[in-house]
């Protein structure tokens, strides 16, 4: 592993869990090749008093209860200790990346940056990569994503990301961060294909959840999903993305996973939206906060995503689940 210091930015369940699984790799790698010297992972949290306790109590109890921390993983929150990063992974909210990528345009070495947020832009429509070319030109940048719930990532059992960036040495030194005993980790160039993915499995997922929870069956939840996929495929392939990333880890499995599994805050909340009006808890997914953004967008490009448009208009409260449902079987038959 060429460098040496991972700072990853954000406590929540998710950089917890990536944080844990880099400290794998390390580990990992030391049993078989000549570690790098003294590597080392930082979590970077927020709260100073969630930083501290973490520290103090080897857990996070607030998003992870009942996963110990390994001791060598350090824990902050002094954002200064982003100046002796020689790797950053922010996994914040996708809101947030504008605020971390001016941070770190900020210091005085042009260190890379790799992201796990999902999403567009609520206001401008730009993906993650669109923004980093904006606020941290010149940077080697990428995304991190592929099907995976925290809670199983920290515990340590099997799943597959993706590591994508234009720059190679980018992709390789993601992978050697995370690539790990159940971590397996593949490279990509295609940043868009793996974005748009990332973000529009999350308003299909809010689209099934709703979808049984108003009972409408498992027929009617395997075509929303591959229905679902063509219109994800349609938008990112105008985007230039190739089709064949649609059909990975980022596209295909991470929508099967977040459509499907009990722990998805998408389904959860397109599930809770059917049945009462309302998601539990009052919690904005993620998918919630972006659909609008993609129609924008597939509208400008001449997109048909009839599914995507309407979450956007439930979550607006212009369209309620039942009729979007009507309106989805309404449409007039076509060619697959």
């Amino acid at each position: 592993m060429p460098n040496n210091h991972l700072v990853v930015v954000g406590a929540g369940s998710w950089g917890t869990a990536l944080a844990m699984a880099a400290l794998r790799s390390v580990a990992f790698f030391s049993s078989s090749v000549a570690p790098p010297a003294a590597a080392r992972v930082t979590l970077l949290a927020r709260d100073a008093v969630q930083a501290a306790a973490m520290q103090a109590e080897r857990k996070n109890g607030r998003y992870l209860p009942g996963v110990a921390l390994p001791p060598a993983l350090q824990i902050t929150a002094d954002a200064a200790v982003l100046g002796a990063a020689s790797v950053v992974l922010l996994v914040t909210p996708f809101a947030g990346l504008p605020e971390w990528f001016g941070r770190l345009a900020s210091l005085p070495t042009l260190v890379p940056v790799l992201w796990a947020a999902k999403g567009l832009d609520a206001d401008t429509g730009e993906m993650a990569h669109e923004l980093a070319a904006r606020l941290l030109p010149g940077r080697a940048c990428g995304v991190v994503s592929g099907p995976s719930f925290a809670a199983e990532v920290a515990r340590g059992l099997p799943c597959a990301l993706t590591v994508a960036s234009s720059s190679e040495a980018l992709q390789q030194l993601g992978s050697q961060w995370l690539h790990g005993p159940t971590l397996r980790v593949y490279r990509s160039a295609d940043v868009t294909g793996v974005e748009v993915g990332g973000a529009v499995k999350n308003v299909i997922a809010i689209a099934t959840g709703m979808c049984d929870g108003l009972n409408l069956g498992l027929n009617a939840r395997a075509a929303l999903i591959t229905r679902g996929l063509a219109e994800m495929s349609r938008f990112a392939v105008a985007l230039g993305a190739k089709p064949e990333t649609l059909a990975g880890l980022t596209g295909l499995g991470d929508l099967i996973l977040t459509a499907t599994g009990e722990l998805s805050r998408n389904r959860r909340f397109g599930l809770e939206f059917a049945r009462d009006g309302q998601a539990h808890g009052g919690f904005l997914a993620e998918g919630a906060r972006c659909a609008g953004a993609v129609r924008r967008r597939a509208a400008q490009l001449g997109i048909d995503m009839p599914i995507t448009a309407c979450v956007a208009s439930i979550v607006a409260g212009q369209l309620s689940p039942q009729a979007a449902a009507q309106q989805l079987l309404a449409r007039a038959a076509k060619a697959e």
